[in-house]
Protein backbone atom coordinates (compact mmCIF):
# COMPACT_ATOMS: atom_id res chain seq x y z
CA UNK A 1 0.00 0.00 0.00
CA UNK A 2 2.75 2.58 1.10
CA UNK A 3 4.15 2.42 -3.15
CA UNK A 4 0.94 3.30 -4.10
CA UNK A 5 0.27 6.53 -2.09
CA UNK A 6 3.75 7.52 -3.11
CA UNK A 7 3.13 6.94 -6.88
CA UNK A 8 -0.76 8.70 -6.93
CA UNK A 9 -0.67 10.34 -3.34
CA UNK A 10 -4.26 11.91 -4.15
CA UNK A 11 -5.60 8.73 -5.13
CA UNK A 12 -8.88 7.84 -2.16
CA UNK A 13 -10.63 4.53 -3.01
CA UNK A 14 -14.10 3.89 -1.62
CA UNK A 15 -16.49 1.61 -2.25
CA UNK A 16 -19.35 2.11 -4.43
CA UNK A 17 -23.32 0.84 -4.15
CA UNK A 18 -22.17 -2.62 -5.10
CA UNK A 19 -19.38 -2.85 -3.01
CA UNK A 20 -16.37 -2.32 -5.34
CA UNK A 21 -13.69 -0.37 -4.55
CA UNK A 22 -13.20 2.31 -6.94
CA UNK A 23 -10.82 5.13 -6.78
CA UNK A 24 -11.00 9.36 -7.21
CA UNK A 25 -8.42 11.94 -7.36
CA UNK A 26 -9.17 14.04 -4.42
CA UNK A 27 -7.90 17.86 -4.05
CA UNK A 28 -8.66 20.87 -3.49
CA UNK A 29 -11.88 20.84 -4.12
CA UNK A 30 -11.32 19.13 -7.11
CA UNK A 31 -12.94 15.14 -8.00
CA UNK A 32 -12.04 12.88 -10.38
CA UNK A 33 -13.39 9.68 -11.31
CA UNK A 34 -9.95 7.30 -11.68
CA UNK A 35 -11.80 3.57 -12.13
CA UNK A 36 -11.68 0.35 -10.35
CA UNK A 37 -8.27 -0.71 -11.92
CA UNK A 38 -5.26 0.46 -9.80
CA UNK A 39 -2.37 1.96 -11.94
CA UNK A 40 -3.98 0.55 -15.35
CA UNK A 41 -2.73 2.66 -18.51
CA UNK A 42 -6.36 4.48 -17.97
CA UNK A 43 -6.29 4.93 -14.51
CA UNK A 44 -2.12 7.07 -14.97
CA UNK A 45 -3.84 9.31 -17.99
CA UNK A 46 -6.64 10.26 -15.82
CA UNK A 47 -4.94 10.76 -12.72
CA UNK A 48 -2.42 13.12 -14.75
CA UNK A 49 -5.29 14.86 -16.47
CA UNK A 50 -6.79 15.41 -13.32
CA UNK A 51 -3.16 16.28 -11.77
CA UNK A 52 -2.16 18.94 -14.56
CA UNK A 53 -5.55 20.70 -14.04
CA UNK A 54 -7.43 19.17 -17.23
CA UNK A 55 -10.12 17.41 -15.66
CA UNK A 56 -11.76 20.47 -14.01
CA UNK A 57 -15.44 19.33 -14.07
CA UNK A 58 -14.83 17.17 -12.01
CA UNK A 59 -16.84 13.70 -11.07
CA UNK A 60 -19.68 12.47 -13.22
CA UNK A 61 -19.38 15.31 -15.52
CA UNK A 62 -20.76 12.59 -18.40
CA UNK A 63 -23.79 11.83 -16.70
CA UNK A 64 -25.04 15.77 -16.19
CA UNK A 65 -28.57 16.13 -17.64
CA UNK A 66 -28.31 18.86 -20.89
CA UNK A 67 -29.89 22.03 -19.95
CA UNK A 68 -29.48 21.73 -16.03
CA UNK A 69 -27.11 23.89 -13.57
CA UNK A 70 -25.00 21.23 -13.25
CA UNK A 71 -24.50 20.99 -17.11
CA UNK A 72 -24.14 24.98 -16.81
CA UNK A 73 -21.39 24.23 -13.91
CA UNK A 74 -18.98 21.74 -16.26
CA UNK A 75 -19.22 24.09 -19.21
CA UNK A 76 -18.05 27.20 -17.33
CA UNK A 77 -15.53 25.20 -15.75
CA UNK A 78 -14.23 24.15 -18.91
CA UNK A 79 -13.82 27.62 -20.66
CA UNK A 80 -12.79 29.85 -17.49
CA UNK A 81 -11.02 27.08 -15.14
CA UNK A 82 -7.86 26.78 -18.10
CA UNK A 83 -7.01 30.86 -17.94
CA UNK A 84 -7.22 31.32 -14.29
CA UNK A 85 -4.14 30.40 -12.19
CA UNK A 86 -4.92 27.25 -9.20
CA UNK A 87 -6.02 29.24 -6.20
CA UNK A 88 -8.27 31.53 -8.51
CA UNK A 89 -9.79 28.48 -9.83
CA UNK A 90 -10.40 26.73 -6.18
CA UNK A 91 -12.43 30.20 -5.36
CA UNK A 92 -14.43 29.39 -7.94
CA UNK A 93 -15.15 25.99 -7.11
CA UNK A 94 -15.90 26.85 -3.51
CA UNK A 95 -18.46 29.22 -4.85
CA UNK A 96 -20.42 26.94 -8.06
CA UNK A 97 -20.19 23.82 -5.93
CA UNK A 98 -22.42 24.56 -2.77
CA UNK A 99 -25.15 26.08 -5.45
CA UNK A 100 -24.73 22.80 -7.54
CA UNK A 101 -25.69 20.56 -4.33
CA UNK A 102 -28.90 22.43 -4.20
CA UNK A 103 -29.76 23.53 -7.70
CA UNK A 104 -27.83 20.95 -10.01
CA UNK A 105 -30.63 19.22 -11.14
CA UNK A 106 -33.19 22.25 -11.99
CA UNK A 107 -33.00 23.53 -15.54
CA UNK A 108 -30.76 26.67 -15.87
CA UNK A 109 -34.42 28.15 -18.12
CA UNK A 110 -36.43 27.97 -15.29
CA UNK A 111 -34.33 29.81 -13.12
CA UNK A 112 -35.63 33.56 -11.66
CA UNK A 113 -35.10 36.75 -10.16
CA UNK A 114 -37.12 35.33 -7.23
CA UNK A 115 -35.11 32.89 -7.08
CA UNK A 116 -32.44 34.70 -6.88
CA UNK A 117 -33.46 36.72 -4.16
CA UNK A 118 -33.70 33.66 -2.05
CA UNK A 119 -30.43 32.49 -2.34
CA UNK A 120 -29.06 36.28 -1.65
CA UNK A 121 -31.62 35.98 1.31
CA UNK A 122 -30.02 32.52 2.57
CA UNK A 123 -26.64 33.92 2.60
CA UNK A 124 -27.77 37.59 4.75
CA UNK A 125 -25.44 36.48 7.76
CA UNK A 126 -22.10 36.10 5.10
CA UNK A 127 -22.90 39.26 2.77
CA UNK A 128 -19.35 39.49 0.97
CA UNK A 129 -19.87 35.69 0.40
CA UNK A 130 -23.18 36.22 -1.14
CA UNK A 131 -22.04 38.69 -3.05
CA UNK A 132 -19.82 37.18 -4.75
CA UNK A 133 -22.15 34.32 -5.23
CA UNK A 134 -24.17 36.81 -7.08
CA UNK A 135 -21.20 37.72 -9.21
CA UNK A 136 -20.57 33.80 -9.98
CA UNK A 137 -24.20 33.22 -10.83
CA UNK A 138 -23.92 36.10 -13.17
CA UNK A 139 -21.48 34.99 -15.11
CA UNK A 140 -23.09 31.82 -15.43
CA UNK A 141 -26.27 33.03 -16.61
CA UNK A 142 -24.13 35.38 -19.35
CA UNK A 143 -23.05 32.25 -20.45
CA UNK A 144 -26.31 30.73 -20.93
CA UNK A 145 -27.17 33.62 -22.96
CA UNK A 146 -24.50 32.62 -25.01
CA UNK A 147 -25.33 29.12 -25.01
CA UNK A 148 -29.23 30.31 -26.57
CA UNK A 149 -29.96 28.55 -22.68
CA UNK A 150 -31.95 31.73 -22.05
CA UNK A 151 -32.75 35.51 -23.22
CA UNK A 152 -31.77 37.21 -20.26
CA UNK A 153 -29.78 37.37 -16.79
CA UNK A 154 -32.02 37.38 -13.97
CA UNK A 155 -28.95 38.26 -11.23
CA UNK A 156 -28.68 41.66 -13.11
CA UNK A 157 -30.01 43.88 -11.49
CA UNK A 158 -30.18 42.33 -7.95
CA UNK A 159 -28.55 44.77 -5.07
CA UNK A 160 -25.34 43.62 -3.78
CA UNK A 161 -24.83 43.74 0.48
CA UNK A 162 -23.11 46.47 1.45
CA UNK A 163 -19.91 45.69 2.57
CA UNK A 164 -16.19 47.24 3.27
CA UNK A 165 -15.12 48.70 0.33
CA UNK A 166 -11.80 48.72 1.27
CA UNK A 167 -11.74 44.28 2.13
CA UNK A 168 -9.52 42.53 4.17
CA UNK A 169 -7.48 44.68 6.75
CA UNK A 170 -4.52 46.21 5.61
CA UNK A 171 -1.68 46.09 8.80
CA UNK A 172 -0.76 49.45 10.31
CA UNK A 173 3.02 50.06 11.81
CA UNK A 174 1.74 49.36 15.33
CA UNK A 175 0.69 45.94 14.73
CA UNK A 176 3.81 45.13 12.08
CA UNK A 177 5.55 46.27 15.38
CA UNK A 178 3.12 43.93 17.80
CA UNK A 179 4.07 41.06 15.65
CA UNK A 180 7.44 41.15 15.87
CA UNK A 181 7.84 41.48 19.37
CA UNK A 182 5.87 38.06 19.83
CA UNK A 183 7.78 36.52 16.97
CA UNK A 184 11.30 36.77 17.05
CA UNK A 185 13.84 36.09 14.05
CA UNK A 186 14.53 32.50 13.59
CA UNK A 187 11.24 31.36 14.60
CA UNK A 188 8.73 30.39 11.50
CA UNK A 189 5.99 33.16 12.27
CA UNK A 190 8.90 36.13 11.81
CA UNK A 191 10.10 34.22 8.50
CA UNK A 192 6.72 34.25 6.90
CA UNK A 193 6.08 37.79 8.19
CA UNK A 194 9.20 38.83 6.61
CA UNK A 195 8.47 37.12 3.62
CA UNK A 196 5.28 38.48 3.10
CA UNK A 197 6.17 42.03 4.30
CA UNK A 198 8.77 42.76 1.83
CA UNK A 199 8.05 41.02 -1.27
CA UNK A 200 3.86 41.60 -0.91
CA UNK A 201 3.49 37.88 -2.57
CA UNK A 202 0.64 36.01 -1.99
CA UNK A 203 -0.01 32.84 0.30
CA UNK A 204 0.15 30.77 -3.47
CA UNK A 205 3.53 32.19 -4.26
CA UNK A 206 5.30 32.46 -0.94
CA UNK A 207 4.85 29.06 -0.29
CA UNK A 208 6.91 28.02 -2.76
CA UNK A 209 9.80 30.88 -2.76
CA UNK A 210 12.77 29.24 -2.42
CA UNK A 211 16.39 29.74 -3.58
CA UNK A 212 15.75 28.71 -6.73
CA UNK A 213 13.94 32.44 -6.88
CA UNK A 214 16.61 34.67 -5.60
CA UNK A 215 19.04 35.65 -8.37
CA UNK A 216 21.62 38.83 -8.08
CA UNK A 217 20.41 39.81 -4.78
CA UNK A 218 16.76 39.81 -6.12
CA UNK A 219 13.63 38.04 -6.35
CA UNK A 220 12.18 36.99 -8.93
CA UNK A 221 8.78 35.48 -9.63
CA UNK A 222 5.40 35.34 -11.91
CA UNK A 223 2.43 35.42 -10.01
CA UNK A 224 0.39 32.04 -9.96
CA UNK A 225 -2.69 34.39 -10.08
CA UNK A 226 -1.63 35.79 -13.38
CA UNK A 227 0.36 33.64 -14.75
CA UNK A 228 -2.19 32.89 -17.35
CA UNK A 229 -3.08 36.46 -18.04
CA UNK A 230 -1.32 38.05 -21.21
CA UNK A 231 -1.11 41.08 -18.76
CA UNK A 232 0.49 39.30 -16.18
CA UNK A 233 4.31 39.88 -15.65
CA UNK A 234 6.88 38.95 -13.79
CA UNK A 235 7.75 40.53 -10.78
CA UNK A 236 11.56 41.57 -10.14
CA UNK A 237 12.34 42.74 -6.73
CA UNK A 238 15.70 43.42 -5.22
CA UNK A 239 16.04 41.77 -1.32
CA UNK A 240 15.44 44.57 1.37
CA UNK A 241 18.57 44.22 3.82
CA UNK A 242 16.24 42.95 6.78
CA UNK A 243 14.45 40.09 4.10
CA UNK A 244 17.99 39.20 4.10
CA UNK A 245 18.88 38.69 7.71
CA UNK A 246 15.96 36.84 8.03
CA UNK A 247 16.52 34.51 5.17
CA UNK A 248 19.86 33.83 6.57
CA UNK A 249 17.87 31.69 9.27
CA UNK A 250 16.70 29.40 6.93
CA UNK A 251 18.29 25.59 7.16
CA UNK A 252 20.38 25.90 4.40
CA UNK A 253 19.09 22.43 2.74
CA UNK A 254 15.43 24.07 2.73
CA UNK A 255 13.92 23.65 -0.57
CA UNK A 256 11.32 26.83 -0.32
CA UNK A 257 11.77 29.19 2.59
CA UNK A 258 8.64 28.32 4.41
CA UNK A 259 8.80 24.83 4.74
CA UNK A 260 7.42 22.89 7.90
CA UNK A 261 9.38 21.67 10.64
CA UNK A 262 9.59 17.96 8.60
CA UNK A 263 10.83 19.77 5.80
CA UNK A 264 8.05 19.54 3.68
CA UNK A 265 6.29 22.51 1.52
CA UNK A 266 3.31 24.47 2.94
CA UNK A 267 0.56 24.56 1.11
CA UNK A 268 -1.23 27.85 0.90
CA UNK A 269 -4.67 26.81 3.07
CA UNK A 270 -2.05 25.79 6.11
CA UNK A 271 0.03 28.87 5.55
CA UNK A 272 -3.15 31.02 6.27
CA UNK A 273 -4.06 28.96 8.88
CA UNK A 274 -0.56 29.46 10.42
CA UNK A 275 -0.68 33.45 10.04
CA UNK A 276 -4.43 32.78 11.85
CA UNK A 277 -2.90 31.11 14.90
CA UNK A 278 0.11 33.23 15.03
CA UNK A 279 -1.71 36.71 14.85
CA UNK A 280 -3.97 35.62 17.77
CA UNK A 281 -1.38 34.54 19.94
CA UNK A 282 0.01 38.35 19.35
CA UNK A 283 -3.62 39.87 19.87
CA UNK A 284 -4.31 40.85 16.31
CA UNK A 285 -7.36 39.23 15.65
CA UNK A 286 -8.19 41.76 12.61
CA UNK A 287 -4.50 41.00 10.72
CA UNK A 288 -4.41 38.30 8.29
CA UNK A 289 -1.52 37.11 5.70
CA UNK A 290 -3.24 38.71 2.94
CA UNK A 291 -3.17 42.19 4.86
CA UNK A 292 0.63 41.82 4.28
CA UNK A 293 0.21 42.18 0.28
CA UNK A 294 -1.83 45.54 1.64
CA UNK A 295 0.44 46.58 3.88
CA UNK A 296 3.49 47.06 1.26
CA UNK A 297 1.48 48.56 -1.38
CA UNK A 298 0.33 51.13 1.50
CA UNK A 299 4.06 51.82 2.74
CA UNK A 300 5.01 52.39 -0.84
CA UNK A 301 1.82 54.66 -1.43
CA UNK A 302 2.89 56.73 1.40
CA UNK A 303 6.87 56.94 1.44
CA UNK A 304 6.51 57.48 -2.82
CA UNK A 305 3.11 58.05 -3.88
CA UNK A 306 4.10 56.71 -7.14
CA UNK A 307 1.13 53.82 -8.76
CA UNK A 308 3.35 52.23 -11.02
CA UNK A 309 6.19 51.67 -8.18
CA UNK A 310 2.66 49.83 -6.16
CA UNK A 311 2.74 47.85 -9.20
CA UNK A 312 6.45 46.87 -9.98
CA UNK A 313 6.52 45.16 -6.22
CA UNK A 314 2.81 44.09 -6.00
CA UNK A 315 2.53 42.32 -9.54
CA UNK A 316 -0.67 44.42 -9.62
CA UNK A 317 -1.88 44.32 -13.64
CA UNK A 318 -4.53 45.81 -13.27
CA UNK A 319 -3.65 49.99 -12.16
CA UNK A 320 -7.52 50.80 -11.47
CA UNK A 321 -6.43 48.47 -7.78
CA UNK A 322 -3.10 49.83 -7.67
CA UNK A 323 -4.30 53.46 -7.40
CA UNK A 324 -6.34 53.01 -4.78
CA UNK A 325 -3.46 52.59 -2.45
CA UNK A 326 -2.42 56.05 -3.66
CA UNK A 327 -5.59 57.54 -3.60
CA UNK A 328 -5.95 55.82 0.28
CA UNK A 329 -2.66 56.37 1.35
CA UNK A 330 -0.71 59.23 0.03
CA UNK A 331 -3.45 61.86 1.30
CA UNK A 332 -1.22 62.61 4.43
CA UNK A 333 2.18 62.82 2.48
CA UNK A 334 0.21 65.24 0.01
CA UNK A 335 -1.40 67.13 2.70
CA UNK A 336 1.98 67.75 4.38
CA UNK A 337 3.33 68.86 1.37
CA UNK A 338 0.64 70.93 0.58
CA UNK A 339 0.77 72.56 4.09
CA UNK A 340 4.58 73.35 4.26
CA UNK A 341 4.56 74.96 0.71
CA UNK A 342 2.09 77.89 2.65
CA UNK A 343 3.84 80.93 3.29
CA UNK A 344 4.14 81.84 7.11
CA UNK A 345 1.63 84.11 8.84
CA UNK A 346 2.07 87.92 9.46
CA UNK A 347 4.98 88.58 6.70
CA UNK A 348 4.25 89.84 3.41
CA UNK A 349 3.31 87.24 0.60
CA UNK A 350 4.79 88.64 -2.10
CA UNK A 351 4.92 85.08 -3.60
CA UNK A 352 1.36 84.91 -3.37
CA UNK A 353 -0.81 86.25 -6.87
CA UNK A 354 -3.54 88.18 -7.03
CA UNK A 355 -4.14 90.17 -4.06
CA UNK A 356 -7.61 91.74 -3.91
CA UNK A 357 -6.91 95.28 -5.36
CA UNK A 358 -8.05 96.66 -1.55
CA UNK A 359 -4.76 95.04 0.16
CA UNK A 360 -2.18 95.96 -3.01
CA UNK A 361 0.24 98.52 -1.68
CA UNK A 362 0.32 101.02 -4.02
CA UNK A 363 3.86 102.19 -5.66
CA UNK A 364 5.50 105.75 -5.40
CA UNK A 365 4.52 106.98 -8.65
CA UNK A 366 0.76 106.37 -7.60
CA UNK A 367 -1.91 109.26 -7.97
CA UNK A 368 -2.66 110.93 -4.95
CA UNK A 369 -6.57 112.48 -5.22
CA UNK A 370 -6.36 114.93 -1.79
CA UNK A 371 -5.00 118.36 -1.96
CA UNK A 372 -2.78 119.29 0.89
CA UNK A 373 -2.93 122.55 1.92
Amino acid sequence: MTKKVDRFPYAKSYLDRHGKRRWRFRRKGLTVELGSEWGSEEFQRRYAEAENGKKSEGAGASRTIPGTFNDLAVKFYKLHLPTVGDSTAADYRSVIEPLRMRHGKKRVSHLRRRHVMEIKAEMAETPQQANKTLKRLSQMMDLAIELEWRTDNPVKGVKRYPTNPDGLHSWDEGEIARFYEVHEIGTPAHLCMTLMLYTGAAKCDAVRMGKGHVRDGRIVYRRRKTKKNPDGFEVNIPIHSYLAETLSHVRPGAFTFLETSTGSARTAAGLGSSMRNWCNKAGLPNCSSHGLRKAICRRIAEIEGDVFKVMAVSGHHDLKEAQKYIDKYNRKAKADSAIESLPSGGRREEGLANHPERFARNSGNGMNTGDKK
